[in-house]
C-alpha cells in the first residue's frame, strides 16, 4: 500500500499549486477548469459564490455542507480543510458577528490565502489556523459544529480524526462531512495504473460502510446520511465512474 506520508506529501503539494494559481484543484487534471461551474456543480447556488471574495470560490469539494449544517446566529463553527475561505465564509454569514469560524488547513498556501481573502471581506469572525485534522491546533469543548468538504477522505487516519473532531465539539455539538466514499475498494494494481492525480487523490478513500463505521467509533451517536449522489468528473477514468459516492453525514457529540 501507498505510505501515507507519501499520500499527504503529494496532496499537499498538489493544494500549494492550487492557492498559488487560483485554480480549481480539478482543472486539467480532472474535471472543470472554471471554478464557479464546479461549484456550482457541486451545489452552490450563484447567491452564495457572490457573497465571498472570488478569490475563494477555487472548485475544491464534493458537496455544500453549508446548506445542510442548520447553522445558528451566535454558534461557533469548525472548518477542517478550509482551502481559500469560502466554506468559512458563508459560514460567517451565518453565524453571524456574535459567532466565530475557525479554519484549519494544512497547506501554507491556503491558509495565507484564506487570510488574504478574509481582509478582503472584512471577515472579522473569521480565524485561519495552519494545522493538520489528526491533532487539531484547537481546545476541548469548544466548537458547536465541525464542517469539511472533501478533506477527510485524503488523511491517513480517520478514526484519528474522528475522535478529534469528537474532542474539540461541545457536548451535543454536530457535524456536517461531505465527503468521497467508494462503493468496495480499489485493488492496488487498479490504483497504480490510474492517472497520478486520480490515484493520490482516491489512495485514501474508504468504502461506505468503513467510513461511516470510522465516524461511529470515534464517539458519535446519531449517525446518518443526509445526502448522497455519485460523483462523477468529465475526465474520470472509466473504471471509476459509479464507484465514487458523495456523501454528506451528519451526527451528533
Amino acid at each position: 500500500m501507498r505510505r501515507e506520508k507519501d499520500i499527504k506529501r503529494f496532496m499537499k503539494k498538489q493544494y500549494a499549486k492550487v492557492a498559488r494559481k487560483g485554480d480549481s484543484c480539478c482543472s486539467s487534471d480532472f474535471g472543470p477548469s472554471n471554478p464557479i461551474e464546479q461549484a456550482k456543480a457541486i451545489g452552490y447556488s450563484q447567491q452564495e459564490i457572490r457573497s465571498v471574495p472570488e478569490e475563494a470560490v477555487m472548485g475544491m469539494g464534493c458537496g455544500n455542507p453549508i446548506a445542510l449544517a442548520e447553522l445558528k446566529d451566535g454558534e461557533t463553527v469548525l472548518d477542517l480543510g478550509c482551502g481559500g475561505g469560502f466554506d468559512a465564509f458563508l459560514a460567517a454569514h451565518k453565524v453571524g458577528q456574535k459567532g466565530k469560524v475557525i479554519g484549519i488547513d494544512m497547506t501554507p498556501e491556503m491558509i495565507k490565502k484564506a487570510a488574504e481573502n478574509a481582509v478582503k471581506g472584512n471577515y472579522r469572525n473569521v480565524e485561519f489556523k495552519l494545522g493538520e485534522i489528526e491533532s487539531l491546533p484547537v481546545e476541548d469543548s469548544c466548537v458547536d459544529v465541525a464542517i469539511s468538504n472533501c478533506v477527510i477522505n485524503h488523511s491517513p487516519d480517520k478514526l484519528a480524526t474522528f475522535k478529534e473532531v469528537f474532542r474539540v465539539l461541545k457536548p451535543g455539538g454536530r457535524i456536517l462531512i461531505a465527503d468521497l466514499v467508494t462503493e468496495g475498494e480499489f485493488a492496488e494494481d487498479v490504483l497504480d495504473s490510474l492517472d497520478k492525480v486520480w490515484a493520490e487523490w482516491l489512495a485514501g478513500a474508504l468504502g461506505k460502510q468503513k467510513y461511516l463505521n470510522a465516524v461511529r467509533e470515534a464517539g458519535f451517536r446519531n449517525v446518518a446520511i443526509a445526502a448522497e449522489n455519485t460523483f462523477s468528473m468529465s475526465e474520470m477514468d472509466d473504471r471509476l465512474k459509479g464507484k465514487i459516492i458523495s456523501i454528506q453525514v451528519k451526527a451528533y457529540k
